[in-house]
């Protein structure tokens, strides 16, 4: 026998979208927030918005600060969508894949916070690619970059930099970082780790 109101067999509705434990959670659209980077160039916004609507979000609404950039000069964009949890993680997924730098997904943040020092030749070894090459690093994010260079962009110059990471990654991202401070002949400063203050 079908339901009269949609054609649907008596009792299918019902059913449909339920979890073993008779919950809904799995298939019931709920509010997701992303925090993205992006590049400040025409159409990125756009291209950030195609793998959320190509993988079933429904936009609410868009917070572009364009005024704000971050410390790589880009302009972070908070999108709000409705999807289904297993839709929200492929959205995050396809975006991740498109090389949009996600900075947070819903409840996913960056947890731990660590401060490290950079010295020596910042400028001439690309600080644009050293900090573009730390973000690159899934399990961390630059939230803030101190540059000093007092003998002026020939000499050495140091770096304060604030990373936050994923609870339980930050020694990943200050492995990758090491790797690149070798790589370009920088010292590096780690954070005290075991220390109270």
């Amino acid at each position: 026998m079908s339901d009269a109101r949609d054609g649907v067999p008596e009792g299918a509705a019902d059913d449909e979208g339920a979890t073993p434990d008779g919950g809904h959670a799995a298939t019931t659209p709920s509010t997701h927030t992303v925090r993205l980077e992006l590049v400040d160039e025409p159409g990125q916004l756009l291209a950030a918005l195609h793998p959320i609507a190509d993988n079933g979000g429904n936009l609410l609404s868009i917070y572009h600060e364009r005024g704000n950039k971050t410390p790589r000069g880009r302009i972070p964009v908070e999108v709000d969508f409705e999807a289904t949890q297993e839709r929200f993680e492929g959205i995050v997924e396809a975006l991740r894949s498109e090389g949009v730098n996600v900075m947070q997904a819903g409840t996913e943040r960056y947890a731990e916070e660590v401060t490290i020092l950079l010295f020596g030749h910042l400028i001439d070894t690309d600080l644009s690619d050293t900090l573009s090459r730390i973000e690159a690093c899934e399990s961390a994010s630059v939230a803030d970059v101190s540059l000093a260079a007092p003998q002026g962009t020939e000499e050495s110059s140091s770096a304060r930099l604030r990373l936050e990471a994923r609870a339980g990654e930050t020694e990943a991202a200050l492995a990758a970082v090491r790797e690149l401070a070798d790589e370009k002949e920088l010292r590096l400063v780690e954070p005290l780790t075991g220390v109270e203050a």
